[in-house]
Parts: structure tokens; C-alpha cells; sequence
């Protein structure tokens, strides 16, 4: 029986190298490089979402290599964002399913980020 492929996890926003919450998936997540996902990315304030819609979000892609990381990024994104399986677009042009979370709070004080961007809209205040 073949061994099974570690899921991966799109990440763009506050999950991403240089942001708060970062610590919450990179204790058992291998970054793999930088990708884009289908949907429309909100900045909700302290953090970004994204909704279904025309355009493209930036983010970078992990490989979940610990059982444990997806529960905690779960209880870390809360009950406004709900887990979900998207295809990502690699930096080479490659296309890989991964798991991603969609925003379904309300969305009455979020500001479009138009590029699907949150790096550049956002800066991290560094990446290591």
C-alpha cells in the first residue's frame, strides 16, 4: 500500500513567515514556496480573509508533516473561517490541492485588497 502524500496548507495572511500566528503552523509545517488560490482576500483589521469571487490571492504553500498542526490552526483561525480544500497555482506552474481558510464573518468593515496581496498591502515586519 502506498505511503499517503502529506496535505498541504495555503497560507495568506497572518499564517504566512513574519506574522503572529506563523508559530501555529511552522512548528510542524515545511514551507514549500509561494502559490495563488481562486477568491477574493478582505483586510478585516488585525488579519485578512478570503471569500469566494473573481481574482487571485498570493500566499505561500506548506507541507503538514505533524498530525497535530491542522487542530491547532483551527482553534488559532476561529469560528469565523472554515477549512476547505482549494487548487493552488506553484511558483513553477504546478498545480496542488490544499487545504485553506475561507472567511464567512461579516464583511460590512473589510477593504478589498485588489492585487490579492496581503504582504504588499500588509508588510511583515520581517520573514525568518
Amino acid at each position: 500500500m502506498p505511503a499517503r502524500a502529506e496535505p498541504l496548507l495555503f497560507a495568506y495572511g497572518t499564517l504566512m513567515r513574519g506574522y503572529g500566528l506563523h508559530g501555529v503552523l511552522a512548528r510542524g509545517a515545511t514551507f514549500l514556496g509561494v502559490g495563488t488560490a481562486r477568491g477574493r482576500l478582505l483586510d478585516l483589521g488585525r488579519y485578512p480573509g478570503v471569500v469566494d469571487g473573481r481574482g487571485r490571492v498570493t500566499g505561500e504553500v506548506y507541507r503538514l508533516h505533524d498530525p497535530q498542526v491542522l487542530p491547532a490552526v483551527d482553534r488559532a483561525e476561529g469560528v469565523q473561517f472554515v477549512r476547505g480544500h482549494t487548487l493552488v497555482t506553484l511558483a513553477d506552474g504546478g498545480r496542488a490541492r490544499a487545504w485553506i481558510y475561507r472567511y464567512r464573518g461579516p464583511c460590512a468593515r473589510a477593504v478589498p485588497i485588489p492585487d490579492g496581496d496581503y504582504r504588499r498591502a500588509r508588510p511583515a515586519r520581517s520573514i525568518g
